[in-house]
């Protein structure tokens, strides 16, 4: 199965994408598990987190059969080769950078790119994404994306990033995203891997 299709399928059984951002390797399979077990099947590690490619690449080896794993922060074209040479599948980049996303499709990885406005989804579909993140979603409001869809391609996947828990999470479905980016509402560092469970536990049951 290819990348996109497992991550249209990860997306379907539960939309939400954990956002792993200072987790350490030591930890980063026990936090996986927690949220496998919670029913959440796509895990972004930021590249600003320690050791950000050997958390990529311990959860591929112990989850990558159940779970999308793969890179958020990634502003370097370079960085996705060795992100795709871990076993990442996603890239997620917190603009819009067509050299990242050209890079990621010809590794046949899924780019998410971030965008805010229009122009910026415009620019994300002409480079070649075929989703994008609304970041910092809470800042914009459910409205902006009901209004903003209007005028976007049916087959571009909106996926809201910042501010998402388990009170904000369904009102974003309800207005069109297709997936949730949660970071500090499911982990924060040093978080053990029951409060994960929990923290996932509620945005999972809340979403469905």
């Amino acid at each position: 199965m290819s990348n996109r299709k497992q991550f249209d399928a990860a997306l379907s059984a539960c939309p939400i994408v954990a956002i792993l951002r200072g987790v350490r390797p030591d930890e980063v399979i026990g936090i996986g598990e927690a949220l496998q077990q919670a029913g959440i099947s796509i895990v972004e590690v930021p590249l600003n987190s320690p050791d950000a490619i050997s958390s990529i690449s311990k959860l591929v080896s112990a989850l990558g059969e159940h779970m999308v794993i793969g890179a958020g922060t990634v502003t370097d074209p370079k960085m996705v080769g060795a992100i795709g040479t871990a076993g990442g599948q996603i890239i997620v980049s917190p603009n819009t950078d067509p050299k990242v996303i050209a890079q990621t499709n010809l590794l046949n990885m899924v780019s998410i790119p971030g965008v805010m406005t229009p122009t910026d989804m415009f620019a994300a579909i002409r480079s070649g994404a075929e989703f994008v993140k609304l970041f910092p979603a809470d800042q914009f409001g459910t409205a902006y994306l009901q209004a903003v869809k209007s005028t976007l391609p049916e087959t571009l996947g909106v996926i809201a990033v910042g501010g998402i828990d388990e009170k904000t999470g369904p009102d974003w479905l309800a207005a069109g995203a297709v997936g949730l980016g949660c970071g500090s509402s499911l982990y924060r560092p040093g978080a053990s891997p029951e409060a994960v469970y929990a923290q996932a536990s509620a945005l999972v049951s809340a979403v469905h």
